[in-house]
């Protein structure tokens, strides 16, 4: 999209609300984070007003279930979980405007007034419906209450709310050697019994939902469209949105004493109510539902994992459109999975790796360099510490981080005093530039259709080009018999330099301000955004006057050694 497309664009981006009840790991961060903030660095850049908004899903059986093996009360336990995904995803340079929790008083008034508003609407209604029980500890047994095989994949672990092998929304009732998660008792003495519970009426809106996702068929990824499309071609099913909990937001009715809305209810509402707490934090004046939630000028993201399609592609779009209090998404860019050594992550089992202490040995830019090189965007994907070794030292560290380390302590050591604007002059109508430009517009385009591997592989083969420009070029040699055209050759190093600092800004912005700090007394922030866009003419007013690099040069991409990949995968066979 062009400039002046962005200019005023407003834009809501959301990720999945990471759920309370244990670590983020890699297959998070590939699924809905990373990309989601690439996309919202760029939309910044590109002049857009953004919200990047998220938080923690801190309702739910697996909370309680967990919260009481620790011995911790609810809020504690999740206060704790939301402390260290904050952690995490600051550490990876996750830039969220806001970051809420579900279990917040502010969250909990939002939620219900779209409860409220569904009710007096006639989309929610009392039914009674069968649960599972367990006769050995007297428990009803909802959701994750329950595990048993899956009567769609055969998974013997599928939870009572969804498979997380295939990704079936499970009735709980179906599931095939049914076991309680309360108690685990050996006799699996389950039965079903009828209880009343309230329950969204999906079917209702059917017609208007598939209008509506019909006019997604080009937009929406192939990995997405058609497995809703199936879903949904003949019909919506309600769903009970309240549980027998102690759990929760309370059901809003005289009648529902004890009942509290189902976690896969309020998390979405989330993204909503984390926007109004946002604005009303930073005191500002714009109303969350008419200048950003409802406003139709303004495009809304969901980035997602597959395993949350049904919730983000159906349920939430529903409630969105029958309430009228929020637009619809316009966008749901779903990932697949990505294993760990070709393996699912598993944490019970120790193939599992800590986010945090991976951070602490390589750093924000190696990981976020090689999640965002193996983004599982159309089929799943697999985290191995030898290609990431592989791909960091052969790729960022020769390609980029070699080249400009070498230009840069060139142009320092034979110019300290500064180069010449005339070195500089004759790059902003060259083949060279032209290049430059219509690899960063296949970049940027990349990004818009959330093809965020595709955009980086551009990034990194524009960066062999400055670094090819470079060796043959030869400066070093040329120095000893034409220092004018050495230093030439230097700036106009240099420039790609630069410009590939403001390209890396959404994928790695560790890198490109290690990068744009040897420029920043030529540049300004205004002018960076002007070079993301492509006017690389402002290049002109920022090196008229010539450029004296005036901070020490240092290693930008340092590379990873063989021992500490080997403690790595001895982690994971230990």
């Amino acid at each position: 999209m062009t400039e002046a497309h962005y200019l005023g664009k407003k834009k809501i981006i959301t990720s999945a609300l990471p759920y309370a009840n244990g670590p983020i790991h890699f297959g998070h961060l590939a699924g809905a984070y990373l990309s989601a903030d690439v996309y919202n660095r760029h939309s910044k850049l590109m002049g857009a007003e953004t919200l990047f908004i998220c938080g923690s899903d801190e309702h739910g059986v697996a909370i309680m279930l967990n919260a009481k093996k620790e011995g911790m009360d609810y809020q504690e336990y999740v206060n704790k979980w939301h402390r260290e995904h904050s952690e995490v995803l600051k550490s990876y340079g996750v830039d969220f405007d806001f970051f809420g929790q579900t279990s917040a008083a502010y969250h909990e008034e939002v939620v219900l007034e779209w409860f409220k508003d569904l009710h007096s609407k006639g989309y929610i209604e009392p039914r009674d419906g069968q649960q599972l029980f367990c006769n050995d500890c007297n428990s009803h047994l909802p959701d994750r209450f329950v595990q048993g095989i899956c009567y769609v994949c055969g998974f013997e672990h599928a939870r009572g709310d969804e498979c997380p092998h295939c990704g079936e929304f499970i009735e709980p009732t179906r599931l095939k050697e049914p076991q309680c998660q309360i108690c685990f008792s050996p006799k699996k003495n389950i039965e079903e019994v009828t209880v009343t519970q309230y329950y969204l009426l999906l079917s209702k809106y059917h017609k208007e939902y598939r209008q509506w996702f019909e006019g997604k068929s080009e937009s929406w990824r192939k990995t997405v469209w058609p497995f809703v499309d199936s879903l949904t071609k003949e019909g919506l099913h309600d769903r009970a949105i309240t549980r027998d909990l102690d759990w929760g937001i309370d059901v809003p009715l005289p009648e529902a004493k004890g009942k509290k809305l189902y976690v896969w209810f309020d998390a979405p509402i989330g993204y909503v109510s984390n926007t109004k707490e946002f604005l009303k934090q930073e005191g500002r004046g714009d109303d969350y539902l008419k200048d950003w939630w409802q406003n139709p000028n303004v495009e809304i993201s969901n980035f997602i994992g597959k395993d949350n399609i049904i919730f983000h592609a159906i349920i939430f779009p529903v409630m969105s459109m029958a309430s009228g209090i929020a637009k619809p998404v316009a966008a749901i860019p779903a990932n697949q999975f990505l294993n760990l050594e070709g393996k699912q992550f598993s944490k019970s089992t120790g193939h599992y790796v800590d986010a945090l202490k991976a951070h602490s040995d390589f750093g924000q830019t190696a990981l976020r360099y090689y999640l965002l090189s193996i983004l599982p965007e159309t089929t799943d994907a697999s985290f191995s510490w030898s290609q990431l070794q592989a791909k960091l030292n052969n790729e960022l560290a020769n390609n980029i981080g070699n080249f400009l380390n070498r230009c840069l302590k060139f142009t320092q050591k034979h110019w300290a005093d500064g180069m010449p604007s005339s070195y500089y002059e004759e790059f902003y109508t060259s083949e060279q530039a032209s290049i430059a430009a219509s690899d960063l517009s296949e970049v940027r385009g990349f990004i818009e259709k959330h093809n965020f591997k595709k955009a980086l592989e551009k990034l990194m083969s524009l960066g062999q080009k400055a670094n090819n420009f470079f060796s043959d070029q030869a400066p070093w040699a040329l120095i000893k018999t034409d220092k004018d055209e050495a230093g030439r050759v230097l700036a106009w190093s240099s420039l790609y330099g630069l410009i590939l600092g403001v390209a890396f800004k959404p994928f790695l912005p560790e890198l490109s301000a290690g990068i744009l700090k040897h420029f920043d007394n030529v540049i300004s922030e205004d002018q960076i955004k002007e070079v993301y866009r492509g006017n690389f003419e402002v290049l002109s007013s920022c090196f008229n006057k010539g450029h004296r690099l005036e901070h020490a040069v240092e290693p930008l991409v340092p590379k990873i050694e063989d021992k500490v990949i080997e403690g790595k995968l001895s982690e994971i066979k230990a």
